[in-house]
């Protein structure tokens, strides 16, 4: 199981460019691998901080995706989160899974997005939720 967190900053969101293993090249969210007996909102919060050095507050549901990774045979379900983060400054935490990290319109994202970011956003009712929540957060605090 995983987790992913929409971080959102001035209407955009905050994705990075994956290097290794499942959807080498492709952009997804901050998020990781749940720990055992670790709870999902703590997850949320430590991925993101591991990744970013960015310090997360009140963290909203999302929903959630169920995903095949048909090449490698692993199969994921991963928990979404959104979160308003209008502070702070993203540093590449970890640069042996992610080449970068940069802000993103929802209606502009990249073309190769991560399978569970892609698979989450083709449903019409997890893509409202996220713009909800950057038309809630579209301009900075």
């Amino acid at each position: 199981m995983g987790v992913g967190t929409f971080v959102i900053r001035d209407g955009k969101i905050l994705l990075g460019k994956r290097i290794g293993a499942d959807g080498a090249g492709s952009w997804g969210l901050p998020g990781g691998k749940l720990d055992t007996g670790e709870r999902i909102e703590a997850c949320a919060r430590r991925e993101v901080l591991e990744e970013t050095g960015l310090e997360l507050a009140q963290l909203v549901k999302c929903g959630f995706s169920d995903d095949i990774f048909t090449e490698t045979g692993r199969h994921w379900v991963t928990i979404y989160f959104g979160t308003h983060c209008p502070t702070g400054e993203v540093i590449n935490l970890e640069p042996e899974f992610c080449e970068r990290w940069d802000w993103f319109e929802l209606d502009n994202l990249p073309q190769s997005l991560f399978l569970p970011l892609s698979n989450f956003l083709k449903d019409t009712n997890n893509r409202k939720a996220v713009s909800d929540l950057l038309a809630l957060h579209s301009s900075p605090d």
